[in-house]
């Protein structure tokens, strides 16, 4: 090996050292990762721009990376789960509820890097995934339906008549269809229609969507078939969701949601569930390049007590009885290794032994503590 490669080498072997120093996995459940968690899913509904709110299910996964001048980089996996609440919808999301398995929840799995500089919280990269939940449905449960179909689409259409017939003086378009599905039932299906509808000016049959600002919205839930149904909407002002996200006062950039319904915009046609956002940015980020669900880590562990170790002489010194009994085949310790515990991620990188663990593995138990306790992933907060 020439001197150029010897010096390469140790060059990277020292970038390695002190990239690990800089790193940290906090718990899943801190307030820490709580905190950077909130602007994350902040930002992710933000970016939504078609139908339902997600809420925060669990924090799967997070790591941190500080860097020399102060600033942090979280990397952080979560898993997400559609709530009832369309994204126009002012409600505040702890207010929106999550839609239960048996009705065919869908499920948003994200891994978002969140910066953190000068105190400050602002979200770099995501990429995310989305996926109907079939795990619980049961014969007889309704069935999620393409946001084609047919019949269903009829029953939105009469539907949106009906309601129109109660209101003399304003008439409405469907803006979205968000969700439809369909229940078996003596009688034949039963379909139920979830949609978004704006008012709108119509003159024999021809109907001019209303400016924004002027232009009233509501969200619609039709139960039934198109000869005889059921229909609810609730009205509100869109212009409430425009709200500062980031975790630092500024609005997210590029929030098409008036925009994208209004042009009559529906992407997955012909699928049962509106997708999240899939991808922002992530060729700025090196970090999700490599991230994903089943990448592993290198974490260190500190060993498990030997509970098979022989007893101490009796005959020796008086120690403390509640002191661990030594190992006398224990390797003896090397002198000339380094005293400092460097931490990383809350455990001592002095331990003798390094794992190789998937991240959704947890730490093992430190000898003589408590139980093992994992920090990761958190807790599940609905299902």
């Amino acid at each position: 090996m020439n001197l150029l490669s010897c010096v390469v080498v140790v060059l990277v072997s020292l970038l390695g050292a002190r990239a690990q120093l800089n790193l940290r996995i906090p718990p899943c459940d801190s307030l820490e990762a709580e905190e950077v968690a909130q602007v994350a899913l902040d930002y992710l509904n933000h970016q939504h721009s078609h139908f339902y709110k997600y809420a925060l299910n669990r924090i799967e996964h997070i790591k941190v990376v500080s860097q020399p001048n102060g600033d942090q980089t979280y990397v952080m996996e979560l898993d997400l789960l559609e709530t009832g609440c369309p994204v126009m919808d002012p409600t505040p999301l702890v207010n929106c509820t999550v839609r239960p398995k048996m009705l065919t929840a869908v499920e948003g799995d994200c891994d978002v890097v969140v910066k953190k500089a000068g105190g400050a919280l602002s979200v770099t990269a995501f990429k995310c995934k989305t996926e109907e939940s079939r795990e619980d449905l049961c014969l007889g449960c309704p069935m999620l339906l393409p946001l084609n179909h047919t019949n269903a689409l009829e029953l939105v259409q009469a539907s949106l008549a009906t309601f129109n017939l109660r209101n003399e003086n304003l008439t409405f378009t469907v803006v979205e269809v968000g969700r439809m599905t369909s229940q078996v039932v003596s009688g034949g299906p039963t379909y139920v229609a979830e949609y978004v509808i704006g008012e709108s000016n119509c003159t024999a049959d021809v109907c001019v969507d209303l400016p924004e600002g002027m232009r009233s919205y509501g969200f619609c839930s039709a139960r039934g078939s198109p000869a005889v149904h059921q229909v609810d909407c609730h009205m509100y002002n869109p212009q409430v969701h425009e709200a500062p996200v980031n975790g630092t006062g500024s609005v997210a950039p590029s929030s098409p949601v008036v925009q994208a319904r209004t042009a009559g915009a529906l992407p997955n046609l012909g699928l049962g569930h509106h997708k999240l956002t899939a991808m922002h940015n992530p060729e700025q980020s090196g970090f999700l390049s490599a991230e994903s669900v089943e990448s592993a880590e290198v974490v260190p562990v500190v060993p498990a007590a030997d509970p098979n170790a022989p007893v101490a002489d009796p005959n020796a010194p008086a120690a403390d009885p509640n002191a661990p009994v030594a190992d006398p085949n224990a390797p003896t310790a090397d002198p000339n290794a380094p005293t400092g515990d460097a931490v990383m991620g809350g455990v001592s990188s002095a331990s003798p032994e390094v794992l190789k663990l998937s991240k959704r593995e947890v730490f093992a138990n430190v000898p003589n503590a408590m139980p093992l306790v994992p920090i990761c992933p958190g807790r599940v907060r609905f299902f």
